[in-house]
């Protein structure tokens, strides 16, 4: 009979975590302790219940770990170790994690560049929105995505731009009803010259995609001029 309740709880268990869009976690207290194993024993052939127990992570719940290595990319969908494994096992190891964070929660990072700093409350909301699980499923992602974060060095990871900037069409105020074109031919000869200046305050966690349409949406809207840099 216990067998059987544990399977089914582990059925149901599997099934809450194919409903969410990112996934979570119920021992994420240990995660630190499996990233720190992954570095400091040798690779697996492939990451699996098994070799979990090898490493002292005897629990049920310790299997859901898997499912997190899988989608930070540190292994494949079949449990493979990817270079990415390699790498994070290098001296670098907290900028890869970041790095394979970055990667595994893009759409996050969409929505927040500075996902990493971001309170639980932020975190909350984006991911109650992506799953059809309970508050208990939305804490436990807000945790293991926390739990990542805190192995992470985000100030200095391979994928951090010097520049970057905030996604979004970039537009000059309109003129209010009725307002004068202070035109040069209206003007006159010598009349005083109008500046405008634009500051774009750019985040440092950008992608060269990111850079090269806010450049190109300068060129449309200030200068009339198309991506393919007619007007």
């Amino acid at each position: 009979m216990r067998l059987i309740l544990k399977s089914r709880l582990l059925r149901l268990c599997e099934e809450e975590i194919k409903l969410a869009s990112y996934p979570y976690t119920l021992v994420t207290g240990k995660l630190k302790d499996l990233l720190h194993k992954a570095r400091t024993t040798g690779t697996p052939a492939k990451l699996t219940a098994a070799h979990l127990k090898t490493l002292g992570f005897t629990s049920s719940n310790d299997v859901g770990m898997i499912g997190v290595f899988k989608f930070i990319g540190l292994v494949d969908q079949s449990g493979i170790p990817t270079p990415l494994w390699t790498e994070f096992r290098g001296k670098d190891h907290r900028k890869v994690l970041a790095k394979a964070i970055r990667q595994g929660y893009a759409e996050l990072f969409t929505v927040y560049p500075d996902a990493h700093a971001r309170s639980v409350s932020d975190l909350t909301h984006v991911f109650s929105t992506s799953t059809t699980g309970g508050e208990a499923v939305v804490k436990q992602t807000v945790q293991t995505f926390k739990s990542l974060i805190e192995e992470a060095d985000f100030n200095s990871s391979p994928d951090a731009s010097t520049t970057a900037l905030s996604a979004g069409t970039l537009h000059l105020p309109a003129a209010p009803s009725g307002a004068p074109n202070l035109s040069t031919s209206a003007l006159g000869q010598g009349a005083p010259e109008v500046h405008i200046d634009i500051q774009i305050h750019i985040s440092p966690e950008s992608s060269a995609e990111q850079i090269e349409k806010i450049f190109e949406s300068m060129a449309k809207h200030l200068y009339g001029k198309r991506a393919d840099g007619r007007t």
